[in-house]
C-alpha cells in the first residue's frame, strides 16, 4: 500500500484526533468534529478490529509511513528486547525525518522527509538522504554548508521557534546543530494512538 495522499484535514476528522500536531487541525475538529460523511446521530458502531485498525492508522499517518514501511518497523520492534509497542514508538521517533521535525528544522514530517531526501541533512558531518535512517545517542544533525540550504534552514527554525524541542534532543539555533542527547524513552513520546492495539492487530 502506498503512502496515504488524502487531504490531511479529512484524515484528522476521520481519526477524530489531531495526529499531525498542527493547530489548524484543532480548529477544524472544533468546527467539524464528525468524520466525513457521518453525523453525530448516525455514527456507526466500531468493532474491536476496527478500533485496532484506527489506532494503527493514527500512528502510521502521523509518521507518514506506507503500510509496508510501518509493518517493517513493527517487525523490527518485535526483534529486540523489551515491550514491542514501546519499541515500535521509539524506532519511529529515531527516524531521521522525525528528528528533523522534532528539532524544529521543518514544519511537518513530510517537509522533513523532503529535506532529507534532497540531501540537505547531515548526520555527524556525513550526508544522509535516507529518511528512515535511525539516529544514535550523541549523533549530531546539521545542514549542508551550501548558503542557500543554510538560509532556508534559518527561515524554517525561525518559523518553528515556538515549538518545544523534546528534552532528549537539543538545538543550537545559532549554529543550526541538533544533538541527540540520548535515545528517547516511551515517556518522552507524545501519544498519537494506542500502540498496544497495533500489537494486538498484527499479532492475529
Amino acid at each position: 500500500m502506498s503512502r496515504n495522499l488524502a487531504p490531511k484535514g479529512k484524515i484528522v476528522r476521520r481519526m477524530g484526533f489531531n495526529i499531525f500536531g498542527n493547530p489548524k487541525y484543532d480548529r477544524l475538529l472544533e468546527r467539524r468534529p464528525t468524520p466525513p460523511g457521518e453525523t453525530k446521530k448516525r455514527r456507526p458502531r466500531v468493532s474491536e478490529y476496527g478500533k485496532q485498525l484506527i489506532e494503527k492508522q493514527k500512528i502510521r499517518f502521523a509518521y507518514g509511513l506506507s503500510e509496508r514501511q510501518f509493518r517493517n518497523v513493527f517487525e523490527g520492534a518485535k526483534s529486540v528486547k523489551g515491550i514491542t509497542g514501546d519499541n515500535m514508538l521509539i524506532l519511529l521517533e529515531r527516524r531521521l525525518d522525525n528528528i528533523v521535525y522534532r528539532l524544529g528544522m521543518a514544519s511537518t514530517r513530510s517537509q522533513a522527509r523532503q529535506l532529507v531526501n534532497h540531501g540537505h541533512v547531515r548526520v555527524n558531518d556525513r550526508k544522509v538522504n535516507i529518511a528512515s535512517y535511525l539516529v544514535k545517542g550523541h549523533d549530531t544533525v546539521t545542514i549542508k554548508g551550501k548558503e542557500s540550504s543554510r538560509k532556508m534552514m534559518q527561515e524554517l527554525i525561525a518559523k518553528n521557534i515556538d515549538r518545544e524541542v523534546p528534552e532528549w534532543l537539543s538545538l543550537s539555533k545559532v549554529d543550526m546543530v541538533g544533538t541527540i542527547n540520548r535515545l528517547p524513552e516511551k515517556a518522552d513520546i507524545p501519544t498519537v494512538g494506542n500502540e498496544q492495539f497495533v500489537v494486538e492487530l498484527y499479532s492475529k
